[in-house]
Parts: structure tokens; sequence; C-alpha cells
């Protein structure tokens, strides 16, 4: 199922959703499915604040690094 090309378009990431998830419960990283740097995200409240506030800036990049795996997965299938 995981290589399935619909399966994977359907699992690329917004930005605006990303913040709305870094605002809300700071859960940006699960959004991203990564559930690990989550857990340590909210342990460190966010590394005291100074994670959260880089972040804020970084979550593009984050986004768009999620996005560019899945195409890149989505390119291998369509070869």
């Amino acid at each position: 199922m995981k290589d399935n090309k619909y399966y994977l378009m359907s699992q690329m990431k917004s930005v605006g959703m990303a913040y709305i998830c870094w605002f809300i419960l700071g859960c940006h990283y699960a959004y991203l499915g990564k559930w690990g740097w989550q857990i340590l995200y909210w342990i460190t409240l966010g590394g005291f604040g100074i994670w959260a506030f880089f972040d804020l800036f970084l979550i593009p990049a984050k986004v768009n690094n999620h996005n560019r795996v899945i195409s890149q997965r989505i390119e291998e299938l369509d070869k």
C-alpha cells in the first residue's frame, strides 16, 4: 500500500497546516510523522522556547523536505 502513487500523494503536507499545528499544540513534528522529535519537543517545552522560536522560521524547509522525499518516491514509481 505504501508504494501506491495515490497513497503517497495523500501524504504530502502543507506549510499552512504545519504552522497551524505549531501554533495550537506545538504538534508540527507529529503532523510530519516525526513522533520521536515531537515527544522530545513536548518534554523540553519546545527546547525551553528556543527550539520553538527557530522552528517558526524552519517549518517551510521541514515541510519541503518531507514533500521532496515523497515526490522522489512517486517519481521512482513512475519509471
